[in-house]
């Protein structure tokens, strides 16, 4: 089924519940709700121009430039959502993303799906856009709470490092319950998907034509991917985070740590 404009300009009245309820209720969020209203869809048309054109390219070199691209302002959104931060936080986040992307990408196309090439555009970039939406939500959360939990355990923290345990030892469990933090959403969604929720990828193959048991399979496979990429994009920007704010002579560089507004 192919979508006319006036159809898409027929969908957008649906954001005056939104606003009106914010005027109604007195939310002071109609502003934001209009910004956000003219902004998406300039967004995704512009990404949808975008991608017209890379894959009418075909091109190895503007493909993975535009999947690159993707990653640095995942890796830039993902640190903007915090409120605290250190020097070499936007590099530990690029370095997070861009290695949990690249090696969730590769062993999800070339291995699962064995697509050939691996990078062929019509598979990575839908793909890579799940992939970075939900690691960045779960790098946000943990990079929030390990330095949050620092700075109300600080005390704590510099004991345990004063009586002789290694920065490791002491901060473990913060590392731990950050972890957990950032995992909860995508355990959440997980547990109720096929349930309560039919995820955004099988509800939109399924309205393309293709059958219910081949979207779920898909689903499935996603699902895994991004609950993989989540995992080992918040264990690596924590880690790198802990390894900023400890220094190799076992002290807490609480100094380093800066509220952001």
């Amino acid at each position: 089924m192919f979508l006319t404009s006036e159809q898409l300009l027929f969908a957008s009245v649906l954001m005056a519940v939104n606003i009106g309820l914010s005027i109604i209720i007195r939310l002071g969020m109609g502003k934001q709700w209009i910004i956000a209203s003219l902004r998406m869809p300039a967004q995704l048309l512009l990404v949808g121009f975008l991608l017209d054109w890379v894959f009418a390219l075909n091109n190895p070199v503007w493909i993975l430039g535009v999947a690159l691209f993707m990653t640095t302002i995942a890796s830039i959104t993902a640190v903007g959502r915090t409120s605290k931060r250190f020097a070499e936080i936007y590099v530990s986040s690029f370095v997070s993303v861009l290695g949990t992307a690249f090696f969730i990408m590769f062993f999800a196309l070339k291995g699962i799906l064995q697509i050939d090439p691996w990078y062929s555009p019509q598979y990575l970039f839908p793909l890579l856009g799940m992939v970075l939406g939900n690691t960045i939500n779960g790098i946000s959360l943990g990079l929030d709470r390990f330095m949050d939990s620092l700075s109300v355990r600080r005390k704590e923290v510099e004991m345990l490092l004063s009586l002789g345990a290694t920065s490791w030892e002491a901060a473990n469990e913060l590392i731990r319950d950050a972890l957990r933090t950032s995992l909860i959403p995508t355990i959440n969604s997980m547990l109720v998907m096929g349930i309560v929720s039919l995820p955004g990828m099988m509800t939109g193959q399924i309205l393309a034509g293709v059958s219910p048991g081949e979207a779920v399979r898909y689903q499935i496979i996603v699902v895994f991917i991004i609950a993989a990429a989540a995992a080992l994009g918040s264990t690596a920007v924590i880690v790198l985070a802990f390894r900023a704010l400890f220094s190799s002579r076992h002290q807490l560089l609480f100094d380093r740590l800066r509220n952001v507004n």
